[in-house]
Formats: C-alpha cells, sequence, structure tokens
C-alpha cells in the first residue's frame, strides 16, 4: 500500500467541492430556504477559492449555475459537474485527498449511509462520477474497500489522528475483521503514527453516531475547539458529559495538554415533529484565508464566533447561516470537502 500525507484542513487549499441540494431528496419542503443558505457559502468559499459543485442532472446544473450568477460568484471561480446524489453531505461521501510524492491523490473510500441509516447508492459513486469527467482537477483517484467519512477525521498535520470510536469501528459499517485491517492501514495512508480516540459526548439530533466534527476539532497542532453545553440546557449537557474531561487527558505529541477552547450551543432548534436538531458551531469549515462559521440567528453566535477568532489569528471569521441546512441533520463542514493544493 503506497504511503501518505493528509493535510491538516488549514493548509492551502486547491478548491472546495460543494453537492448542491435538490429535490430527488429530503430537501424537497424546505429547498428555498436551505438553497439560500447554500448560495450564501458557496459565495463566501469562491470568493477565496475555486469551487466545485456536483450537479444532480443537466437541469439543475444549469438552475445550480443561475443562482450563483445572482450572488454575483463569477463563473470562472466555480466548476458545475453532473453527479446524482441521494444527499448533501460531502464531507462522508467526497474525497479524502493526500499528498504522495509532491502530487495529491484522491482516496475514494466507500459511503453507505453512516451504517446503513439512509440510502447511498448514488452519494458512493458521487466521487468516482466527478473524477471521471476530469472534474477534481485531475487528481489521481485510488478506490479503497473500506468504510470510512470524512467528518469523523481530523488531523493536525504532524503525525496525529483524531476520531470517535463509535464511527470507525462500527460494525455497521466495516465487518471487525475489515475495520481492523482499515485501522492498521490508516497510518500509512494519511502518514500518522498515532490515533488518538475520543468515545465520549453526542451532540443532540446527529445520526452518524458522532462524528468529530461535531465534537472537537484541531484549530492547529496545539489547540482543540470543543463542544461544550450550559449545565442549563440539561439535556444536551448530559449528552456531552465526559467530553471535556476527556479531551483534556489527551497529550501531544511532546507530552503537553492540549489548549482546549469551549464552543458554546445554540438554544434548541426543533424540526416539525419536535425533533432537536444537532445544531453546533465546531463544524465550521477552514478555507484560505478564513473560516466559515454556522450561526443559527442566536446569541451564542457571536460568543462562538470571538472564540474561534482567538483560535485563528490572521484568518477572516465569517458567519454563514446554518439554521435551514441543519434540518437535515447537519451543518458547513458536513456540507463541504477541501481538496489540498499541491506543494
Amino acid at each position: 500500500m503506497t504511503g501518505g500525507w493528509l493535510p491538516p484542513e488549514w493548509a492551502p487549499q486547491a478548491a472546495v467541492l460543494l453537492t448542491w441540494p435538490h429535490t430527488h431528496g429530503d430537501w424537497a419542503d424546505t429547498l428555498h430556504q436551505t438553497e439560500s443558505e447554500f448560495v450564501a457559502f458557496a459565495a463566501a468559499i469562491a470568493a477565496r477559492e475555486p469551487l466545485i459543485v456536483a450537479c444532480h442532472d443537466a437541469e439543475h446544473r444549469s438552475h445550480v449555475a443561475s443562482c450563483l450568477r445572482g450572488a454575483g460568484v463569477p463563473p470562472a471561480r466555480v466548476t458545475l459537474a453532473i453527479a446524482p446524489s441521494d444527499d448533501v453531505w460531502v464531507r462522508d461521501h467526497g474525497p479524502l485527498t493526500v499528498m504522495r510524492d509532491g502530487r495529491p491523490v484522491a482516496l475514494d473510500f466507500r459511503f453507505n449511509g453512516w451504517g446503513g441509516k439512509y440510502r447511498s447508492e448514488l452519494d458512493d459513486a458521487v466521487t468516482a462520477t466527478l473524477a471521471a469527467q476530469g472534474a477534481l482537477g485531475g487528481l489521481t483517484l485510488e478506490a479503497l474497500p473500506w468504510v470510512l467519512e470524512g467528518g469523523n477525521i481530523e488531523v493536525d498535520g504532524e503525525g496525529t489522528l483524531l476520531v470517535t470510536r463509535p464511527c470507525l469501528m462500527s460494525a455497521t459499517r466495516n465487518e471487525p475483521a475489515a475495520a481492523e485491517a482499515m485501522l492498521a492501514a490508516l497510518p500509512t495512508l494519511f502518514g500518522v503514527d498515532r490515533v488518538l480516540w475520543v468515545d465520549r459526548g453526542d451532540v443532540l439530533g446527529d445520526d452518524t453516531d458522532g462524528h468529530i466534527d461535531t465534537l472537537a476539532r484541531f484549530c492547529d497542532p496545539h489547540t482543540l475547539a470543543f463542544t461544550c453545553a450550559d449545565p442549563a440546557d440539561r439535556e444536551q449537557h448530559a449528552a456531552l458529559d465526559g467530553l471535556q474531561g476527556q479531551l483534556a487527558a489527551l497529550r501531544r505529541s511532546d507530552g503537553a495538554p492540549y489548549r482546549l477552547v469551549p464552543l458554546p450551543v445554540p438554544a434548541p432548534i426543533h424540526d416539525a415533529d419536535g425533533r432537536r436538531l444537532p445544531a453546533n458551531y465546531a463544524n465550521f469549515l477552514i478555507v484560505n484565508g478564513a473560516v466559515l462559521v454556522p450561526v443559527y440567528d442566536d446569541p451564542n453566535d457571536r460568543v462562538a464566533l470571538d472564540r474561534l477568532a482567538g483560535c485563528f489569528p490572521g484568518r477572516d471569521i465569517v458567519a454563514v447561516p446554518a439554521r435551514a441546512i441543519v434540518g437535515q441533520n447537519g451543518s458547513l463542514h458536513c456540507a463541504s470537502m477541501q481538496i489540498p493544493a499541491a506543494p
């Protein structure tokens, strides 16, 4: 197996990939509101780097082009490709791009709808479909036999991989022997020499079994921003019980503890059926020169933005509305995938 190095999200990026919402999935009833947030998200990305958008079909591609033009996004900044999808969560069905000998290689892990919870056949094919069209900039594509979701991996660029155990070792994703084989391969594939495990804490409403990108995020090799509910929010506080303590017990490769930055939780947001949605601020996206942070029209938006500003000196902190996007259980990071730039 050929080795590689998975750059941290703050490394220079060549582009960001989105899978655009459409009426053929779960977004039909809220598409207008969701699409307005996707447009704002896309515009914020395209202002800083190229954007690649997976569209469902030719008609959908024309519609997306019109939406982006209307928002003033220069067409030259956007690649619109056709890749039918089940849903928008490209963090989990998109490529994980590693560097090999100074060249980017897109790893295409399998995606099975977070352990068979949802249909996923189209999503599982999105990366290969885009690569076949050259929409990924001519990246070499390597298909892998294991299920692995990008929302459950964080790297610091210095040899550390941070993951949650319930997702990575889930028997509904990989058979036990396959999971062990994948775990053994990750150091070579990603260029890491140690794995830090998180097995405490859940954001209420999350249906991924606890992706790390809703719980704790590397901001640099020494800093972790993490989701921390106010004790007054008893339900969410109880669900996150133990997370902060577990993160405090983790050590950097030099033996020092991490700097921990707590991110608040917005007031509960519920769907039409009364189910609490997994709104959180840890699901931010780092892009060239900026951090795009989901906001929910909540007083804690300002708190989260200010705390993240302290984590990312020299980067713009950009608030992006995500109240409609979270209606289908994800936020900005879940709905995007960066493609790192070659050195």
